[in-house]
């Protein structure tokens, strides 16, 4: 009798434990197309499109398909991170072009970057704080030797920056989150007493450099400016001929653990997201493990953010480095926080690559876990300008300033494909080529509307299918172009 009652208590606590994990097992996600259209939007060289709707596609059934059959596959269930936002930043020479503009240009050039409909919908923006290379001259917030920051004032931003960005966040509808980033502290703080050079933060002055972070967002804040987010420094391994100043990893660290971070807190701005590193994708790795494994200091860190210059030692851009740093610290945002083409020259205002060259990153980065991007410049003169120590480059727009007129790029252009149609909000879904001259992403709005972008760099035109659970949509990718194509 007990040897049954001991066969029926196993029985039953059997059933109990397999009833629970019934319940503890997530149902498969499940995603069809049927029914649904593919609009198609394409910029291409020698032609006339630029992000133009130029076909809709159906779908068809369509299973495994062949080695020879190039295909876009995408799978809407596979989900990684979600979008923050993809905008460009709005500087000291982006603000002094656009005054120089007539009401109508800069009404203009509003619409082409923040309206979604008429534009291609920017919903990020980065400024600096003081003054940085893109700058007409060099300026700082408080007199020499002012450690209580008493004479703190941001009176110089008022005349050009501060209504750029004012006029952005209208023409975004009233929301476009912001984030500021110092290019080098007032000389007197620094062991060089200098602002250009690099520099290193002296000790004395770090409690003091701390409160200038939360001087100028609350100042801006005041103004009527929200502040979304601050890095600690743009480029910290730089020692550059215009405003820098150098941390190392460890100095970086400690300044967060020690003084910016609990500043922060003190003063109410915890929920501010602070960025670290601010600097190429070379070293992006070493700096986020010095940081990140210190819990002390990760828990003030929001996110890592990177540039793309690492190609001025030769490199080529090293999306693997951000990608083994989202899968260390999956936990903390990437952000691309700045890039731009160097060495502006008015005669390549039409060069193709320009535009490529941004695609290929962002495809890239997004690839690799990159939750939000963000271009240096919204714009520049006719000279790749104002910059206050000739480091002339190519923004989206240029201002003809003689004409005032605007002269669109066609990284403008790839810009949009991206910002225009992936929304803040978006999750990046699974999406794979099976061929290497077709390069692709794909983010699930939450709208429910489909978003891949696809880019072909190559010389080619290209015949795929866009194949999703079983399902195909053939069109054909025009040589060095880029698509979006929204499922809905």
């Amino acid at each position: 009798m007990k040897q049954n009652l001991s066969i029926l208590l196993v029985l039953a606590t059997a059933f109990h434990v397999a009833a629970q994990n019934k319940k503890a097992v997530k149902p498969v996600q499940t995603y069809t197309v049927a029914n649904k259209k593919v609009t198609v939007y394409t910029t291409a060289e020698k032609s006339e499109y630029r992000i133009s709707k130029t076909e809709t596609l159906s779908f068809a059934e369509h299973k495994q398909p062949f080695e020879t059959e190039p295909c876009i596959f995408v799978d809407p269930t596979v989900k990684y991170q979600t979008l923050v936002g993809i905008g460009g930043a709005l500087t000291d020479a982006s603000a002094e072009t656009f005054a120089k503009l007539s009401r109508k240009s800069q009404q203009e050039l509003l619409t082409a970057y923040y309206s979604q409909d008429k534009g291609i919908g920017y919903t990020l923006a980065r400024t600096n704080i003081a003054s940085c290379d893109f700058s007409s001259g060099s300026y700082t917030y408080v007199q020499d030797n002012d450690k209580a920051l008493k004479t703190f004032s941001v009176a110089h931003d008022q005349e050009f920056k501060i209504p750029l960005i004012k006029q952005a966040i209208s023409a975004s509808g009233g929301k476009l989150p912001l984030f500021v980033s110092p290019w080098s502290p007032p000389a007197w703080m620094k062991d060089n007493n200098s602002l250009i050079q690099g520099g290193h933060l002296l000790p004395a002055y770090r409690q003091s450099w701390a409160n200038h972070y939360v001087k100028f967002i609350k100042t801006y804040e005041a103004m009527g400016i929200p502040v979304w987010g601050l890095s600690v420094q743009n480029e910290p391994m730089a020692k550059q001929k215009w405003e820098s100043c150098v941390f190392t990893a460890e100095e970086e660290r400690d300044f967060i653990k020690n003084f910016l971070g609990p500043t922060l807190q003190k003063s109410g701005l915890a929920s501010k997201k602070l960025i670290a590193w601010d600097h190429n994708r070379d070293q992006i790795f070493q700096r986020a493990s010095t940081i990140l494994n210190d819990k002390d200091a990760a828990k003030y860190v929001w996110g890592i953010g990177f540039h793309w210059y690492e190609t001025w030692t030769g490199s080529g851009m090293q999306f693997g480095n951000v990608k083994q740093t989202h899968e260390a610290y999956p936990d903390k945002a990437l952000i691309f926080t700045e890039g731009c083409k160097e060495k502006y020259d008015v005669n390549k205002l039409d060069d193709w690559t320009l535009g490529e060259r941004y695609g290929y990153s962002m495809i890239n980065d997004f690839n690799a876990g990159t939750a939000a991007w963000t271009d240096w410049n919204i714009l520049l003169d006719e000279k790749g300008g104002p910059n206050h120590v000739g480091n002339f480059c190519f923004a989206p727009v240029h201002a003809d300033t003689k004409n005032g007129k605007l002269i669109y790029t066609n990284a403008y252009y790839y810009m949009g494909h991206f910002s225009k149609f992936i929304r803040p909000g978006a999750k990046r879904i699974g999406s794979a080529s099976s061929r290497d001259k077709l390069q692709s992403t794909a983010f699930l709005n939450t709208d429910g509307k489909l978003v891949v972008v696809v880019m072909n760099q190559s010389d080619d035109k290209l015949k795929y299918s866009l194949w999703i659970k079983g399902e195909a949509a053939t069109t054909t990718s025009l040589p060095h172009s880029i698509t979006t194509l929204v499922v809905e």
